[in-house]
């Protein structure tokens, strides 16, 4: 009698364990949390969103600042005051908030951007010292600072911005070797976004290049847009007519080529200047100009009537106030911008 209770009381057991069992295999098991396959984020193309009173945003202030070169032939023009300029947008009169000019202009921020591209492997001595020399020329003590960067198929910053003269030098004398392209609009577009966009001062770039663009994720208009909206204004050194005639048939001082013509829009659209040199003399010259151009500059901030991030392209046009002045000397700024809403200092 003892041995079947055993044997019922161990059924029973049995039956409630495999019950339990039973209903730990019918709980639902978690769904699992798919992974997201990163991918390599493309070079950024801003495509703004309007904003207007209506819609209920704010509409932040927003003013441009314009470097303005005044000349006379080849001789710069200084002296002049706030009352001989008017600036014009889109054709329409607008208010001049501040004006400095070479006694109150702000310090000088300025990029040294050297071309490192197998074109320019037989220059690469003379393009090292050529921008040793100019960083030297441009760059005033205690006040000015200057940062150096290469491009070829890579962007490398070797110095970021300093007024120590001897860490540029040694950051140039790094350059020992060159790569297999030419990534200029990238290296425009990295410099201007990254380093340029909040200096408190200036914010210039001397690009010293003897060849075309192969290999940018930017194109040129990508390049005009961050400078612009950076209010960084570009100055070209074009070395491809040669030096020592290592080019034959190519006159020094002109226009040959597509890259050419590209390396003139680039720096007219943003206020600078191109220069194409032959010589050691010539590039001496281009040196001293844009250190005295610099020197010389009035600085004109303005308010925009149009208050509106609309993305539209907005054309800029300063004019003398005075109509004498304006037969006897030439203004160059840059011509237009982009109404982005954007982060700058």
């Amino acid at each position: 009698m003892r041995s079947r209770s055993n044997f019922v009381y161990s059924a029973l057991i049995i039956s409630l364990c495999a019950f339990v069992l039973g209903i730990a295999a019918q709980k639902p098991k978690p769904t699992p949390t798919p992974k997201v396959k990163a991918t390599p984020t493309p070079l950024p193309k801003t495509t703004p969103t309007p904003v207007s009173p209506e819609s209920g945003g704010q509409v932040k202030t927003f003013e441009v600042r314009l470097p303005v070169t005044v000349t006379q032939k080849k001789l710069l023009i200084s002296g002049l005051t706030r009352n001989d300029f008017q600036v014009f947008e889109d054709g329409v009169p607008q208010e001049m908030t501040f004006f400095t000019d070479e006694k109150t202009n702000p310090a000088v921020f300025v990029g040294v951007l050297m071309d490192t591209s197998p074109s320019a492997a037989g220059k690469l001595g003379f393009s090292k010292e050529a921008a040793k020399n100019f960083i030297y020329t441009v760059t005033r003590l205690r006040k000015d600072k200057a940062a150096f960067m290469t491009f070829d198929n890579e962007i490398v910053l070797h110095q970021d911005f300093t007024d120590k003269l001897d860490l540029l030098d040694r950051a140039v004398d790094k350059i020992k070797k060159p790569g297999s392209q030419t990534a200029l609009y990238d290296a425009v577009w990295q410099f201007s976004d990254e380093k340029l966009r909040n200096v408190p001062g200036r914010r210039v770039i001397v690009i010293i290049t003897d060849g075309d663009d192969t290999f940018s994720r930017a194109d040129l208009n990508d390049a005009i847009d961050i400078a612009q909206r950076t209010e960084t204004t570009i100055f070209g050194i074009s070395t491809k007519a040669g030096f020592l005639g290592s080019v034959p048939g190519v006159e020094a001082g002109t226009v040959k080529d597509k890259g050419d013509k590209f390396l003139t829009q680039l720096c007219e659209r943003t206020g600078g200047e191109a220069f194409f040199t032959g010589d050691m003399y010539e590039l001496e010259k281009a040196f001293k100009k844009i250190s005295e151009e610099l020197r010389s500059q009035y600085m004109i901030t303005y308010r925009p009537a149009n208050q509106n991030y609309d993305g539209r392209e907005r054309k800029i046009e300063v004019r003398f106030m005075d109509k004498e002045k304006t037969d006897k000397y030439k203004i160059r700024t840059k011509t237009s911008y982009r109404a982005v809403k954007d982060s700058l200092k």
